[in-house]
């Protein structure tokens, strides 16, 4: 089982903190934003954007903000351990990785650090979910063996193209002329690579909009719906609902008053 200890976004240019051996928690860094600098057993690691740090209980570590460079990492910190033999936590070392399914692992801890700080009923059982979840999409990637930089770069590639045209409808011919491969192959590697197919992505992109405008701006949900390319009011808010586990119209209160 696992009890979560601490959960936390890490951000500035002057973090430092420090573990030795009688550390008794298990530690898992994301870096989001910039650069930071790890040192693990007396090995050096940077962290950059998209990269984790899994540091096992008792592996003794420091880290730092590199000078001038601003950076943030979300943390979560536990005892014990979840309830399955998963690779990541097979090993008695430190693991650096660079996930393809950076996007869901973010989001997840999102959720993690959300329910840490609102701490509603069964929040604990659902921090150790969640976490069971995300070391799995991590073990995962550990078995089939490591991503190589190329496969990361189309995947890229493939993402930066659907952030551009994600209002447009998204085809796997499009994302194989972005990366010079066939469409077959393009929409294979991206599943391998990110965890989620091309139309879930695009999905997860207009979502992170659509929670930006029902919030921030003065559009009807209906408008909103048109906008990020959906034409069926009622498909629009099905999407909604199946990514944030709410309805649209529960963030319209949340809109800054106009005078």
């Amino acid at each position: 089982m696992v009890t979560p200890v601490e959960v936390r976004q890490i951000s500035g240019v002057d973090w430092y903190e420090e573990a030795d051996h009688g550390n008794s928690k298990w530690r898992l860094s994301v870096a989001t934003y910039g650069k930071c600098v790890y040192w693990v057993n007396g090995d050096k690691q940077i962290m950059e954007k998209g990269e984790l740090l899994l540091i096992p209980a008792g592996v003794p570590y420091y880290g730092k903000s590199i000078p001038t460079v601003t950076h943030t990492q979300m943390v979560v910190q536990w005892t014990g351990e979840p309830p399955a033999a998963l690779s990541a936590l097979a090993r008695k070392e430190a693991l650096k990785h660079k996930p393809g399914c950076y996007e869901l692992i973010h989001e997840r801890l999102k959720t993690i650090r959300q329910q840490w700080r609102e701490r509603p009923s069964y929040y604990a059982m659902m921090i150790e979910a969640l976490l069971t979840e995300v070391l799995i999409y991590i073990s995962r990637e550990l078995d089939r063996g490591v991503i190589t930089p190329e496969k990361h770069l189309h995947a890229e590639r493939m993402k930066s193209y659907i952030e551009r045209h994600y209002r447009e409808r998204i085809t796997k011919e499009e994302l194989g002329d972005a990366i010079g491969k066939t469409p077959n192959y393009a929409a294979s590697l991206f599943k391998s690579v990110t965890g989620q197919t091309i139309s879930h992505y695009v999905h997860a992109q207009r979502m992170k909009r659509a929670a930006y405008l029902l919030t921030e701006s003065q559009l009807t949900v209906q408008e909103i719906a048109v906008f990020l390319g959906y034409q069926d009011l009622s498909y629009f808010y099905r999407i909604y609902k199946r990514f944030t586990g709410s309805a649209p119209s529960e963030l319209l209160h949340e809109r800054p008053r106009t005078v």
